[in-house]
């Protein structure tokens, strides 16, 4: 079980505070695959750069395939550009390989994005669910932290968590702690992780906050670009 499997898992099983595109959850399994390349090893950061170490098997086939596309030439790739690079298409490839564990009947499931109150292969009984569901019930500062990034599991407006809102059937596949979010120095200081400065943790949601930034910007610009056309259309 990966960071980035556990991740999508919870992605399913819980609302997001705004609306949640594909490229939004690539961009975060992107970043996900780093801090778990980090953990086993594999990766160290030098400010924003990825360096890699001697390649090793993670025991993970998409992993293995991230550890394979890193750079490994000089200068190495910034988070951000792996960020962008890797996460092309990456949501269907975790959904994929999520619905190959726990396989459904139904063919157009890896179109949930669009149907997200429907159940999940997630909610399916899977060893996966139930290590994501222990990451997610114990608020393990690297998966909520990525969570946050994506709007799942902040504090609303009023003090309560957003996913108090959940249905019933996700409400029963993750359990949400009512402190909602976590907070930068818990990201720094996590075991998992240690190092100079922040931290990779930090530093790896930074460069994510930034990119998430960036696709809104070109959603919107790309949203002002079609109304415009429209409005040439409809004009007397």
């Amino acid at each position: 079980m990966t960071t980035p499997q556990d991740l999508l898992i919870v992605t399913l099983n819980i609302p997001s505070s705004h609306d949640l595109g594909q490229g939004d959850l690539s961009l975060a399994l992107a970043g996900a695959e780093v801090l778990d390349l980090v953990a086993a090893g594999a990766l160290t950061l030098e400010g924003d750069r990825l360096v890699p170490g001697a390649e090793r098997a993670t025991g993970d086939r998409l992993l293995d395939e991230a550890e394979a596309a890193l750079v490994r030439q000089q200068p190495y790739e910034t988070i951000e550009e792996w960020l962008w690079r890797r996460g092309r298409g990456l949501a269907e490839a975790y959904v994929a390989a999520l619905e190959a564990e726990t396989p459904t009947a139904d063919a157009g499931r890896r179109h949930w994005l669009r149907r997200r109150s429907e159940p999940a292969p997630a909610a399916i009984d899977s060893p996966s669910r139930h290590h994501a569901n222990e990451r997610w019930a114990d608020q393990e500062p690297v998966l909520v932290g990525l969570a946050n990034s994506l709007g799942i599991g902040e504090r609303s407006g009023n003090g309560a968590n957003d996913t108090g809102a959940t249905d019933d059937a996700a409400s029963d596949d993750v359990t949400t702690d009512p402190a909602g979010t976590v907070e930068a120095d818990e990201l720094a200081t996590d075991t998992a992780f240690t190092g100079g400065g922040d931290g990779p943790v930090v530093t790896v949601l930074a460069a994510l906050g930034d990119a998430l930034t960036e696709l809104e910007a070109v959603r919107q610009r790309r949203r002002i670009e079609e109304d415009a056309f429209d409005n040439v259309w409809r004009a007397p």
